[in-house]
């Protein structure tokens, strides 16, 4: 009898269920750390059931064999660290110190892979997880949930179906998160927009400098449709830096390096002490980020704002001017998710974006729905800019698409349709004008406007309205007051007739 396989909305549900543990005692931010870091565990663990099966099979039976083989496996689980060994302690006194502890140990024995990964989240917190009694019950409920859930990769539909659960999860936790969803997650169809216009190529070295939880890097790996592909992100949140590393090992991905550092201050993705060069660099960074670190920049030793300094309270273009660094020269390609104020805000901003264009970097300009994304309801824009263009004067012209009114109605949250992605990408592909929707804009244009990127600018929606016509609609209203007239009559008959208002 064949076996039924998990799927990712099974994994998903069960670990959303383990979540009820947290929900009212733990802030919503934070408990995703707890449940993703045992989700994590759990894989790991079933994952080396699976494997010692396996060798026992391969060396019948021959445990000193398998023990040999086990260490040389993707990861090491050291005694103790196992999802098992705890869940057998689970009604320890000190349950939540050793989970603390198998988590040092799985980092010890995984230092390449896994070192620090685990340093932002404490299992004996008692501001975060309550005195030990209720920190005690809580933990145990915890170890009883992700108990029954089967991670075994013999077990799942899929290769991927444990990392798609994880971050359909981080997408769970962003809606509730509300602001600070920001910091470590981009919506999916999103991030497949962006990973499909940046047409990355096998063998592409992959950037992301504001990784997040690494669901935008993801996209754009996959895109390329084989594993012949380089993944580097650089993370300042250390919380948020160990989500982005559990998602890669999650998706196999387990070359990926990923750098917590602050990107504008101090990258940490150098070659030779020079700024390390990539075919793709992809970004949803923070809006207008604020102290992002102007009163430095003038001393940038990569010169990376040598177009400018932007302001001190809007970061965007210190990201955008780190990005297109980063890219490699005559052929790097540069996609971001940015707030309108960056197409048209004038000063430092206003002549960092008129040399960007007169460098010819500037590609595409997309028009975002507004409320995409959460924690913020503004409408966004994604810029490409493509670094083969440079010197290039057969392609100067910039295409607009204003996307910004098609997308699914959602409760909290609009979205973007496949069919919304397709149209996007279809006109891409086009570069030509279309009719209320995207207008392929000269170089004259662009200085004509001063460099002004605001869409309405180039992309004309207006809509005319139908002409009245007057006398029909005098004719309607006088049909109206007759009628009216009428029935103030009889309703004022039937109100004597009862000796209401009499």
């Amino acid at each position: 009898m064949s076996q039924t396989k998990h799927t990712t909305k099974q994994i998903a549900d069960a670990v959303w269920a383990a979540c009820d543990t947290f929900r009212g005692a733990v802030d919503p931010a934070n408990y995703k750390n707890y449940a993703l870091t045992m989700l994590f565990l759990k894989y790991l663990s079933d994952m080396m059931v699976d494997r010692r099966e396996e060798l026992s099979k391969k060396y019948k039976g021959d445990e000193t064999r398998v023990e040999r083989a086990l260490r040389n496996e993707r990861f090491v689980l050291p005694a103790g660290s196992d999802f098992r060994d705890l869940y057998n302690k689970r009604d320890a006194d000190n349950i939540g110190e050793l989970i603390n502890i198998a988590l040092v140990n799985l980092e010890d024995n995984n230092k390449s892979k896994l070192e620090n990964v685990f340093s932002n989240i404490d299992f004996n917190s008692e501001s975060e997880l309550g005195e030990t009694r209720d920190r005690n019950a809580r933990l145990t409920n915890v170890l009883e949930d992700f108990n029954k859930i089967d991670c075994r990769p013999s077990h799942l539909a899929g290769r991927d179906t444990i990392g798609d659960a994880y971050e359909r999860l981080i997408g769970w936790f962003a809606a509730g998160a509300g602001k600070k969803a920001g910091e470590f997650y981009t919506p999916p169809e999103v991030s497949e927009l962006l990973a499909k216009l940046l047409q990355p190529e096998e063998g592409a070295r992959i950037l992301d400098p504001a990784c997040g939880s690494g669901s935008l890097l993801i996209k754009v790996a996959s895109e390329i449709g084989s594993e012949n592909f380089a993944v580097f992100g650089q993370e300042s949140n250390g919380s948020t830096w160990a989500l982005c590393k559990q998602n890669m090992f999650l998706h196999q991905m387990d070359q990926a390096r990923i750098e917590r550092c602050d990107t504008l201050r101090s990258p940490k993705l150098l070659d030779n002490d020079e700024l390390m060069r990539f075919d793709i660099v992809a970004a949803n960074p923070p809006f207008s980020l604020d102290k992002w670190g102007q009163e430095e920049a003038d001393k940038d030793r990569f010169n990376r704002f040598w177009r400018g300094i932007p302001p001190k309270s809007r970061g965007d273009y210190a990201f955008i001017s780190h990005m297109i660094e980063t890219a490699l020269e005559g052929h790097g390609r540069v996609g971001v998710i940015v707030p309108h104020g960056v197409l048209f805000r004038s000063g430092a901003e206003g002549r960092i974006r008129r040399k960007l264009i007169e460098d010819n970097l500037l590609d595409l300009v997309v028009g975002l729905p507004q409320n995409l994304f959460y924690g913020t309801g503004i409408p966004t824009a994604i810029l490409i800019f493509d670094k083969s263009r440079k010197g290039n004067t057969s392609r100067d012209t910039v295409l607009f698409i204003d996307a910004s009114r098609e997308f699914e109605q959602g409760t909290n949250q609009n979205r973007l349709t496949e069919d919304n992605i397709k149209k996007i990408l279809a006109t891409y592909e086009a570069y030509e004008d279309v009719e209320k929707y995207a207008h392929v804009a000269t170089a004259e244009d662009l200085a004509r406007n001063d460099f002004n990127l605001n869409i309405p600018r180039y992309v004309d929606t207006f809509e005319e309205e139908a002409e009245i016509d007057i006398e029909t609609t005098q004719a309607e209203i006088e049909r109206l007051e007759t009628e009216l007239t009428e029935v103030r009559g009889k309703m004022a008959a039937t109100l004597k007739e009862l000796g209401v208002g009499c």
